[in-house]
């Protein structure tokens, strides 16, 4: 008999690592997580943004935060590391996508994809603990629905449902979601920096669920763990080899054997991996569709920013994102703010400029509204309580564009590349939200009596969007020539080795996604046999 280290190694701790994790111990399997990033104490997340070394990932630099920035020649994402993945810093945003995403022609034919997600979903809302309408209304949800009624869209405007502990504002309880198996938990102070790290404990983080219940079934969790190779093994299962993350000398190399590996290292982490397995011939058998179908779920990070405002506005009170409205039936906006003192990500925004104008003319475009507004810009690029002062603009579409990623050589070493793909070319730029956020920069004026004026984003200027929704690249699909996995998420060619993360998403959601991501690995762990079972899924073609 062949002798394995573990049944599953899973690669990655977010939605889909995090599902995994639990689902397969539950069924009776060895299993071991590999996460690049560092585990966090809830006292451990940084208090503001400022503080750089808990907040940036940048590991070669000391810096070992839940804020990954990555940057490819058509988008520039934004996502998590830790334990716990994306959940550390995202927005606790819990939508489910509409019908047009489901109606994708790139879903994998002869099943009606949204009856068969409907109970998957029903299982993460109660996993996650979704509040169905965040219930607080302050001035940002008054100037959201301001936003919509000006556009002619009021009926479309509704309170965000949350992954969010509410309870009694800072008081501690025993756990109220798993009937005393999860970990104690503390009521939303309102603080508003769910993306720098929630101190509080409020957060309904992948460590607060389906992480902490995986640990007390037996699952082991490595922190700081790089995985550098996955090697299909010629004695049966995969060599899985990793080293300490952001190590400049002694990398601790080392070499396990696993029967099964799933990859679930996030839509940048998986796709990096996985390009460079199948380059390296580690993986030779990968389809050529990998890489094909990233999407950015056509995003933009617009906002809004007023030169001052009045003390306590509370512009930067409440859960990182709490109402929404759609623009048109494909764009959906949704309000983002930090808590007071998380100024950081304000170096990134800036005037408004025309998206459809080439470089030199969004550039003369900028310059010509800092000369005929000279102060006010300067005031309103202050980034002295730029969290206080404005509101972001997440605006998301089910649009069909893509990109398609590949590896190039560059100082030596493989780096991931875009080109446009399938579809609409990326935009941008989205002319919906420059209305919108205009619409917002209005209501802003009204609400506090101060000067206000729509933002946009630096990389946006140089003609190169934002995304904190990157999906993608390793999709679902009925054969090898459409996508990287089959519908069970196994990989077509290597069926012991499956995808179960946001790269198997085949379209873009126009919503965060995250509640999506769970919902696909809830349903592809609940084919998996219990160990020692027979496999029902039938075998690939």
């Amino acid at each position: 008999m062949t002798e394995f280290d573990e049944d599953v190694v899973v690669i990655g701790s977010g939605f889909g690592g995090a599902v995994s994790a639990l689902r397969l111990s539950e069924k009776g399997y060895r299993v071991r997580v590999y996460e690049a990033g560092r585990r966090f104490a809830d006292e451990d997340f940084a208090k503001t943004s400022w503080d750089v070394r808990r907040y940036l990932w940048a590991p070669l630099l000391g810096c070992f935060g839940v804020q990954r920035i990555h940057r490819l020649p058509h988008v520039m994402v934004l996502a998590g590391a830790g334990v716990g993945g994306g959940s550390l810093n995202y927005a606790n945003t819990l939508y489910q996508p509409g019908p047009a995403f489901f109606a994708d022609p790139q879903w994998p034919a002869g099943r009606d994809w949204e009856a068969e997600l409907h109970a998957s979903y029903e299982t993460a809302r109660r996993m996650l603990g979704v509040v169905e309408h965040y219930p607080h209304t302050g001035v940002v949800e008054r100037i959201m629905a301001g936003a919509a009624a000006d556009l002619g869209v009021a009926d479309t405007f509704r309170q965000a449902p949350v992954g969010v502990f509410l309870g009694m504002p800072g008081v501690r309880v025993p756990d109220p979601y798993f009937g005393g198996d999860g970990p104690d938990r503390t009521g939303c102070t309102l603080c508003g920096n769910c993306m720098v790290g929630c101190r509080v404990g409020a957060k309904n983080t992948l460590v607060k669920n389906y992480l902490a219940l995986a640990e007390r079934r037996g699952a082991r969790i490595e922190a700081l763990r790089t995985v550098v190779d996955v090697r299909e093994d010629s004695a049966g299962g995969f060599l899985v080899t990793t080293e300490r993350t952001g190590a400049w000398f002694a990398r601790e190399r080392r070499t396990i054997r696993a029967e099964h590996v799933v990859v679930s290292a996030g839509t940048w982490g998986t796709q990096q991996l996985l390009h460079r397995m199948r380059a390296a011939g580690s993986l030779p058998r990968l389809s050529d569709a990998l890489g094909r179908l990233t999407r950015t779920n056509s995003e933009a990070l617009d906002g809004a920013v007023a030169t001052r405002v009045p003390e306590g506005a509370g512009l930067a009170d409440g859960v990182a994102i709490t109402t929404s409205f759609h623009v048109d039936e494909r764009t959906h906006v949704e309000n983002v703010r930090y808590g007071p003192g998380s100024n950081l990500m304000g170096m990134l925004a800036t005037v408004l400029v025309p998206g459809d104008r080439n470089l030199a003319g969004r550039i003369l475009a900028l310059a010509g509204k800092v000369m005929r507004h000279p102060i006010r810009e300067l005031r309103l690029a202050s980034l002295h309580r730029w969290s206080e002062r404005g509101i972001i603009a997440l605006v998301m579409q089910t649009a069909d564009n893509s990109l398609t990623l590949s590896l190039r050589r560059r100082f030596g070493r493989f780096v991931l590349t875009s080109r446009q793909g399938h579809g609409q070319p990326n935009p941008s730029y989205l002319p919906e939200a420059h209305r919108a956020t205009e619409a917002i920069a209005a209501q802003i004026r009204q609400h506090t009596g101060a000067p206000a004026a729509a933002r946009g984003s630096w990389p946006e200027v140089f003609g190169i969007p934002l995304t904190a929704h990157f999906l993608g690249g390793a999709v679902i699909s009925s054969s090898p020539a459409e996508g990287v996995v089959d519908e069970y998420h196994r990989a077509w060619g290597h069926p012991g080795l499956l995808v179960v993360d946001g790269s198997a998403v085949p379209a873009n959601p126009g919503v965060n996604p995250s509640l999506t991501i769970t919902a696909l690995a809830e349903r592809a762990m609940s084919f998996w046999p219990d160990k020692g079972m027979p496999d029902e899924r039938p075998p690939q073609a």
